[in-house]
């Protein structure tokens, strides 16, 4: 898939004709009694909340209180009054892509990485070698999660089978080169997740777009994918390529990308096969109130449709600085702190079947951050160590937190500090005055993670 956009299609006021609209006959003060009695919530209800009443623009301060009080009351009845974190990295395995996302920063046009191109580039590749040792080196550290996300690389493939059926292919078609055009082979995205399953961590790769990519140009549905890759060492999906779950908005972001249709269908197919999820949203940049409840409707659609394989909820605001979406004019900006809080606290209210919500200090700061753990939000992230994506577009709160970061902005709350599993399943309160450390991980014995290593290894690793 190729990049379409035209910038003639952007009206000059910056508004576009959406169907997707925020307007209901539903009334603000129902809508907060329903999510108040625990009722479900229909995609009305979600829009006067997310809006705090379509019946006056802007947002009421006073009723937004209303709705982050009853989100709030909501996390507490359901999670409790801990706040949760995981020890992980991110090992994202290449920038190589030729999506055209007008949201991303973090991709490389990927014939820069061709071995005649005369030119330089900023990207990187790693071989499934290297990938190895970059996750053998954070498991010495503690880390027991391992999240990855790449650009789709022309040269990747899911297998050597994949490979011989695209080298038949139109490669036009298929987005397809082989990797002997290419400086480095990627290698296969099975050789990927075999050299990061170092030990008994948790991998957690492969969205629905990447999941696309890995069958392209064949009859494969994605279950057989999903299943492949399981095989290999695959442990749970991102759902982030998500974005905003309705067309018309990805039409105009990502009109590259697989549509809402088949990010649903990659995500159902892998909680198929039996593969644990997490489900995101990125909002604030050309997306309405609406088009985010629509979201949240179909993320608790597919919840019912997989059993529960949803873990957590991550909702993501937009970064502007250094977009395309940005730069050609198309978005001045990003949510409001007012939108953050309210993304945050409906999706708790909405989403009555996923567990956990997430704040994202990358995303929000550490303060705002740790506001919106009093908006919903009972979950914080993890340490990651490289971040690259958020980095890349322009994001200004750093790449890495230390355990005793964690312990201290937690408590700082007056709630309780918990290191868990990617899945949940395994928690540990963090007791004492520290210093703290990872503990859950196969190699994790409660030191801290950078005494390893140290802050300027960290760094460089994030600086490839």
């Amino acid at each position: 898939m190729t990049s379409a956009f035209d910038d003639s299609a952007v009206p000059d006021d910056g508004e576009f004709d959406f169907d997707v609209v925020p307007e209901t006959t539903q009334s603000f003060e129902n809508a907060l009694a329903k999510a108040r009695a625990g009722d479900r919530l229909s995609v009305d209800d979600g829009i006067e909340l997310i809006t705090t009443g379509t019946d006056s623009a802007g947002i009421d301060r006073s009723r937004m209180e209303r709705v982050l009080q009853a989100a709030d009351e909501r996390r507490r009845d359901v999670v409790g009054e801990e706040v949760s974190f995981v020890a992980n990295l991110n090992n994202n395995v290449t920038t190589a892509c030729n999506t055209g996302c007008l949201f991303c920063n973090f991709k490389d046009t990927a014939h820069t990485f061709e071995s005649d191109y005369d030119g330089e580039t900023d990207g990187f590749t790693q071989t499934p070698a290297e990938s190895r040792e970059v996750v053998a080196d954070a498991l010495d550290m503690g880390i027991y999660e391992v999240t990855s996300v790449s650009g789709l690389h022309p040269a990747f493939a899911l297998d050597d089978e994949h490979h011989e059926i695209l080298a038949a292919s139109d490669w036009t078609e298929t987005n397809y080169k082989p990797p002997e055009r290419y400086a480095k082979d990627p290698g296969t995205y099975v050789e990927q997740m075999d050299a990061m399953s170092v030990g008994d961590v948790h991998l957690h790769s492969m969205t629905p777009e990447e999941g696309y990519h890995a069958k392209r140009g064949t009859d494969w549905s994605y279950e057989d994918v999903y299943g492949r890759l399981a095989d290999a060492g695959l442990d749970s999906v991102p759902g982030t390529a998500a974005e905003i779950l309705v067309d018309e908005v990805r039409d105009v972001i990502c009109p590259g990308k697989i549509d809402t249709g088949e990010w649903l269908a990659a995500m159902e197919a892998a909680g198929n096969v039996g593969l644990d999820l997490t489900a995101t949203i990125m909002y604030g940049h050309v997306d309405n109130a609406a088009h985010r409840v629509v979201h949240l409707d179909r993320v608790r659609d597919l919840q019912e449709r997989v059993d529960g394989a949803i873990t957590e909820f991550v909702p993501l605001s937009f970064v502007h600085q250094q977009t395309p979406l940005f730069e050609r004019g198309v978005v001045d900006g990003g949510a409001s702190p007012a939108e953050d809080a309210l993304m945050i606290a409906v999706a708790r209210l909405y989403l009555d079947n996923v567990e956990h919500v997430q704040s994202s200090w990358v995303k929000y700061g550490d303060e705002r951050g740790l506001q919106y753990l009093n908006c919903g939000a009972d979950d914080f992230m993890g340490t990651i160590l490289s971040e690259e994506i958020t980095k890349r577009a322009g994001g200004e709160y750093g790449e890495f937190r230390s355990f005793d970061d964690y312990v201290r902005m937690i408590r700082s709350i007056g709630r309780v500090p918990v290191e868990r599993s990617t899945d949940y399943r395994q928690r540990r309160r963090i007791e004492g005055d520290g210093p703290h450390g990872p503990a859950l991980g196969p190699q994790a014995d409660g030191s801290p993670m950078l005494a390893h290593g140290g802050a300027d290894d960290a760094g460089a690793a994030a600086d490839d």
